[in-house]
């Protein structure tokens, strides 16, 4: 009588099948930290702007304030955020700052996130609403 020695093919095809799965859930949470990252750094960018417009342009007003303004007095370095489209906008009292081309998820989380530094947000061009169920949604915080 022979005596195996080897791996039989259930036994290989039992250790792909653990390896597949553990690379599925390690994709799967590669993805959420992912977003989570982009949203927290997109977030972040937006307050940072926030702050430094404010220090800026405090004493003269915000009426002609916008995005190329605060790249040419070296506010910040460009417009470019992991998530969305950035866009701002000043009148003499108060300035604008606005991402748009947001998915539902990702307007979903700027809508919690608490804006300290905003005296009152907009989705969608409304006040406290409903993020749309579409990837182009947009929020606004208005800062004074």
């Amino acid at each position: 009588m022979r005596e195996n020695s080897g791996r039989s093919l259930i036994e290989i095809i039992g250790v792909l099948a653990i390896g597949v799965s553990m690379l599925a859930a390690a994709y799967s949470m590669y993805k959420t930290i992912n977003a989570r990252q982009k949203r927290l750094i997109t977030y972040e960018t937006v307050q940072d702007i926030a702050k430094k417009t404010k220090v800026l342009y405090a004493y003269s007003g915000y009426k002609d304030i916008s995005a190329n303004t605060l790249i040419t007095d070296g506010a910040i370095t460009d417009t470019k955020l992991p998530i969305g489209t950035l866009a701002i906008s000043g009148t003499d009292a108060n300035f604008t700052i606005t991402i748009s081309e947001l998915t539902k998820d990702e307007c979903e989380y700027f809508k919690i996130k608490k804006a300290d530094w905003a005296a009152k947000t907009h989705i969608n061009g409304v006040n406290n609403t409903a993020c749309a169920n579409n990837d182009n949604n947009s929020i606004a915080w208005g800062v004074e």
